[in-house]
């Protein structure tokens, strides 16, 4: 089997897994209770969070984490759990760029009577910044850009974007980070509101994250319940929570010596694609480097995926969360072509990856486009 699908989702970790298992076995209460086993669970969630804070570059007094699912309930918090919470405030911007489970609450909220300004994007992928600077205002509630897009790869300046929305104090800056945490390294500092995934890092399906500056206010989508954070009812998934901690761990601690081996992968397919007919780089020069996208002219983007699974190799269609589509709607924001959106699939590379492997699939290209 040849894996290329790591954006979709990554393999768990062995470590991650052995350390998931002892903490399931060994701390066995509810971090909701009161006596000695509770407080121990509580200890664990609480010493987690101050570790993928640190991980992250982020102060503990300024930052807190709700765990979560995943990063598509960690979206619908911060939008929903945003706008319950400051009722009053009913202007959103965003991009065309941004993953369903913040369009879809963000289309909920419009039918409600929200405003909703969608940024365009640049030849490159980027947005605007001076229509943002345009169409913010005193009485904007957020503003969410995705860090990175998961069919292009395209890493966003969020930094720069940040330095914008903060001339306007009260409006609130997310981004749904999930695939660029352990991928790509910036100053999260600069943002209010992040959203993020642990099966993305080598993790384990099942636990997100929600960072969220410690001054701003979230109503809960949960009801009911004991709690350990107000702004997630529920007992806290401590295994889950721990493990997602210890992951993270290992991704900060090996990310060079990854990150160089990513980018002399995708050099190498890169010059091997460049040779092949019909066949196009989507991804650009402001893609991170484990992301490929490609268009495989005349042959749908779906023909593609299972003639390569056929011959057990893995890529995706667009992405995980809307594989069904005829087109990418990402590709075709960017290029204007529908040709190229109607056979695009994404390459998604890891420090697992092995030259073999892409050898296979050059291969295997060139087969299907002869």
């Amino acid at each position: 089997m040849i894996y290329l699908d790591y954006s979709a989702s990554t393999p768990v970790d062995k470590r991650v897994l052995k350390y998931f298992n002892a903490v399931s076995i060994h701390v066995i209460g509810n971090a909701n209770s009161i006596h000695k086993l509770g407080n121990a669970c509580e200890n664990l969630v609480e010493e987690s969070e101050k570790k993928i804070l640190h991980l992250l570059g982020l102060s503990y007094e300024q930052f807190e984490i709700i765990f979560t699912s995943g990063a598509s309930e960690a979206n619908n918090l911060a939008i929903k759990g945003l706008s319950s919470a400051y009722p009053n405030k009913k202007h959103i911007i965003m991009t065309s760029f941004e993953h369903s489970t913040v369009i879809y609450p963000i289309n909920e909220l419009k039918a409600q009577g929200y405003e909703v300004d969608v940024l365009h994007l640049k030849s490159d992928g980027l947005i605007d910044v001076d229509e943002l600077r345009s169409k913010i205002r005193q009485d904007t509630l957020l503003v969410t850009i995705l860090a990175v897009n998961s069919e292009l790869g395209i890493h966003q300046p969020l930094e720069e974007i940040a330095s914008i929305v903060k001339e306007y104090p009260g409006v609130i800056f997310h981004s749904d980070a999930t695939q660029s945490i352990g991928k790509v390294k910036f100053d999260l500092n600069s943002l209010d509101l992040i959203s993020c995934s642990a099966h993305k890092i080598y993790g384990i399906k099942g636990v997100g994250a929600l960072i969220k500056r410690r001054n701003i206010h979230l109503n809960s989508l949960i009801s009911g319940g004991s709690t350990h954070h107000a702004g997630r009812s529920g007992t806290p998934a401590h295994p889950l929570i721990a493990s997602f901690a210890f992951a993270l761990e290992l991704m900060m601690k090996n990310f060079d010596q990854h990150e160089k081996k990513v980018k002399t992968l995708n050099r190498y397919l890169h010059q091997a694609i460049d040779h092949l007919p019909h066949v196009v780089v989507n991804s650009n020069d402001y893609s991170i480097p484990q992301i490929i996208n490609i268009s495989v002219l005349g042959k749908p983007s779906l023909d593609t995926m299972h003639y390569l699974e056929q011959k057990d190799i893995y890529i995706s269609t667009y992405t995980a969360c809307s594989s069904k589509l005829s087109q990418s709607k990402s590709v075709l924001a960017l290029t204007g072509d529908s040709n190229r959106a109607q056979t695009s699939v994404r390459i998604s590379l890891s420090h697992l990856t092995t030259k073999k492997e892409l050898d296979c699939l050059i291969q295997a290209l060139k087969d299907w486009t002869l």
